[in-house]
């Protein structure tokens, strides 16, 4: 059984920095496409960033890119989002995802959410401005 875990969110202030963790169990973590996704009231989920086999392939949202950076750590069946430069429009429930087989590019999962198998319980960033 896949599962995942995030953790990490809090309470920061605007230009503050986070990083989330996602811990995954029950898949080939070397073989898999994990990404974050984020859902702010009001607003559909969102793809943040994604990545694929390890880190041979990343994908950032245009409004986060050079802001955060994804990337994993296979001892440890974990992928983190460090989260920096922090903005109020960066609040959202943050969300771990995955796949049990790869068939798109890591692009396409990031742009898709519906076509995430299986999702953690999201843990909440608030940046205060």
């Amino acid at each position: 059984e896949v599962q995942l875990v995030e953790s990490g969110g809090g309470l920061v202030q605007a230009g503050g920095s986070l990083r989330l963790s996602c811990a995954a169990s029950g898949l080939a973590f070397n073989d898999s496409a994990i990404g974050w996704f984020r859902q702010a009231p009001g607003k559909e989920r969102e793809g943040v960033s994604c990545i694929k086999n390890g880190g041979t392939s990343t994908y950032y949202a245009g409004s986060v890119r050079d802001r955060f950076t994804i990337s994993s750590d296979n001892s440890k069946n974990t992928v983190y989002l460090q989260m920096n430069s922090l903005k109020p429009e960066d609040t959202a429930v943050y969300y771990c995802a995955t796949v049990d087989h790869i068939y798109y590019s890591t692009n396409y999962y990031c742009r898709n959410p519906n076509a995430m198998k299986f999702w953690g319980k999201g843990t909440l960033v608030t940046v205060s401005s």
